[in-house]
């Protein structure tokens, strides 16, 4: 059996993610942060679960962004789906770009270590 507070989003990001779209004089009370908290739980079960018996039914383990975004429109969320298919195609053309950049650097590296092994060799 699973505890209750193990299956829920931390109550902190959740109070700071509500604090971000509320203007800064706005109170929150307890009871609104818990209740967005197990809202927002369930929703992500509820989605996640979808994903994940596509993935079984696919004899795979691992769920991926495809999938959430396949389950976000297989369970009527179309207008998510669409947004979150634009925003995994944002991010990993972020990460191929920072990936790209990483292996400049390091070429870059290595090219100036040669250039320095050279010039102690021939002192």
């Amino acid at each position: 059996m699973v505890d209750e507070h193990d299956r829920l989003l931390p109550i902190a990001n959740v109070g700071r993610l509500m604090k971000k779209i509320l203007p800064a004089h706005a109170k929150i009370s307890k009871e609104a942060k818990e209740t967005i908290q197990e809202c927002a739980s369930e929703f992500i079960s509820f989605v996640t679960g979808e994903a994940s018996d596509k993935c079984h039914k696919e004899n795979r383990k691992t769920v991926n962004g495809d999938d959430i975004c396949w389950a976000l429109g297989s369970l009527g969320l179309d207008d998510h789906a669409e947004a979150t298919g634009k925003y995994l195609y944002k991010f990993r053309e972020f990460e191929k770009e920072r990936a790209n950049q990483s292996k400049a650097i390091t070429a870059a590296g290595t090219e100036e270590e040669k250039d320095r092994n050279i010039r102690f060799s021939r002192n």
